[in-house]
């Protein structure tokens, strides 16, 4: 069984009125909080017609982005790691979401505090960790993270993020096994070797941050030529709305921890 698609169960954390004031790499509308809810709630909605077992968190006021769990810890088959998101207004959410996985896992580690990484930089395929240095992640977080996996099978791959992208996987992510959706820009800097890259089309960029579970590729709605390319290439594809999360940069990928147990 496939370990980088095939799952059993997610975390998820409600979105908080405060999401209003996420952060954004950009000045622009603020998200509608009642909406970002209902959006959130479609998502789960879809993700349990997969066939997964969720879990919802309540939400965190003090947090303004804490609906994006993935930033805060990475899980595994049978293993969780508490991370340290680099944004400033983001730590504490490491250490709010470590009761939840010191129940659902037989080991949790810790990374330690100079280690700075969003699970947003993260992508694993079925043997390999790439974790995208950015203005999250730096080289004690690449590292430290590394020799966790190197523990459970997975060979750590160092990525020099472009600037332009906030995190890794803003623009990639994991079809299958062996397949990569990713955006042109992200695939020129050659981080994908050894796997089959599709290309986000012209313009539709914003398509590349998808999830794939249990044979269902989600993916953003707004993105039709995306949404053609995957159909295509013989993917079943789900569209869903995420306009609220992406007002404060945030995804599909990012709003839930997907593991096996």
């Amino acid at each position: 069984m496939p370990r980088s698609t095939e799952f059993s169960h997610i975390i998820a954390r409600k979105p908080s009125k405060s999401v209003t004031s996420g952060l954004r790499a950009h000045d622009g509308t603020d998200p509608d909080a009642a909406l970002f809810a209902s959006q959130h709630e479609a998502y789960l909605e879809a993700i349990r017609q997969s066939g997964v077992e969720v879990l919802v968190l309540p939400a965190l006021e003090e947090f303004p982005d804490s609906v994006f769990v993935e930033d805060a810890a990475i899980c595994i088959q049978g293993a969780a790691i508490v991370t340290n998101p680099g944004a400033s207004t983001r730590a504490g959410e490491g250490l709010a979401i470590k009761p939840t996985l010191d129940t659902e896992f037989d080991q949790v580690f810790t990374l330690p505090a100079e280690a700075t990484l969003d699970g947003g930089d993260v992508l694993l395929t079925d043997t390999d960790a790439f974790i995208g240095l950015s203005e999250r992640t730096n080289e004690a977080g690449y590292s430290e993270l590394s020799n966790i996996l190197s523990q459970f099978g997975y060979s750590g791959r160092r990525v020099n993020t472009p600037k332009s992208i906030l995190h890794f996987k803003s623009d990639c992510g994991l079809l299958d096994s062996n397949t990569i959706f990713a955006t042109p820009a992200l695939a020129a800097t050659g981080a994908f070797e050894g796997y089959k890259i599709l290309a986000t089309p012209e313009g539709e960029s914003a398509a590349a941050n998808i999830i794939c579970i249990n044979g269902t590729v989600f993916i953003s709605e707004g993105f039709p030529q995306s949404q053609k390319l995957l159909t295509q290439a013989g993917y079943k594809v789900v569209s869903l709305n995420t306009s609220e999360a992406a007002k404060v940069d945030g995804g599909l990928s990012c709003m839930s921890l997907r593991f096996s147990q």
